[in-house]
């Protein structure tokens, strides 16, 4: 999705960057996990695939990405934003017939930064981010029942459990966001700074589209 290629949200554990061809080695190395694959109900791709993706994901208008960045080793610049890749966050706006509805993920694929608070300030943002700039009223999200983690997560996140698909071992959660739930999710992102991605210095090379 091309409304957010030079969007850049700052929070204070998790930075949100466009998904740019400088992070998908990384994000290829990362999918060669068995355990990240079963988590997302991914299939291995090729090096050449995953670019493929990338623009996917950069041109489509169903898709919106963000890689998500460690903000105390990103911010200083002093690495390249490659070193400070933790995970991703998505949204997709698949349901024709409603536009407000987005199925959001979250993957935190560094097994270091787990139960950090990561995961939670990414999602947060990029679920504040879906309603104040994509127009989306009403949040699922579909997770593996092994993950109990996340499913944990986005139950604290105020989601409510609707659906157990047996076949898939999937479960779906839903938070639809109402006025009182739009100002709790505001309050809770009032510290994120937004700044544009071309703005932000970079290291030589770094910044590509």
């Amino acid at each position: 999705m091309r409304i957010n290629q030079d969007t850049v949200l700052q929070g204070s554990r998790a930075t949100l960057v466009p998904y740019t061809p400088a992070h998908v080695p990384r994000y290829h190395a990362w999918m060669q996990s068995e355990e990240l694959q079963r988590l997302t109900a991914s299939e291995p791709l090729s090096l050449e695939q995953e670019y493929e993706m990338q623009r996917s994901w950069r041109e489509d208008a169903d898709k919106c990405t963000f890689i998500v960045l460690d903000t105390e080793r990103w911010s200083g610049q002093a690495r390249g934003e490659e070193d400070c890749m933790v995970g991703d966050v998505n949204l997709f706006l698949t349901d024709t017939e409603d536009p407000t509805l987005g199925e959001i993920e979250i993957m935190i694929a560094e097994p270091s930064y787990r139960g950090r608070g990561f995961g939670k300030e990414a999602t947060l943002m990029m679920m504040s981010y879906g309603v104040t700039d994509l127009g989306i009223t009403k949040f699922e999200a579909k997770i593996g029942q092994e993950n109990e983690a996340s499913i944990c997560m986005f139950k604290k996140l105020h989601f409510k459990e609707v659906a157990v698909n047996s076949v898939f071992r999937e479960v779906t959660l839903r938070l639809d966001v109402s006025d009182e739930e739009k100002r709790w999710l505001l309050d809770q992102t009032s510290h994120v700074k937004k700044k544009t991605y071309s703005e932000v210095k970079l290291p030589a090379g770094e910044l590509e589209t």
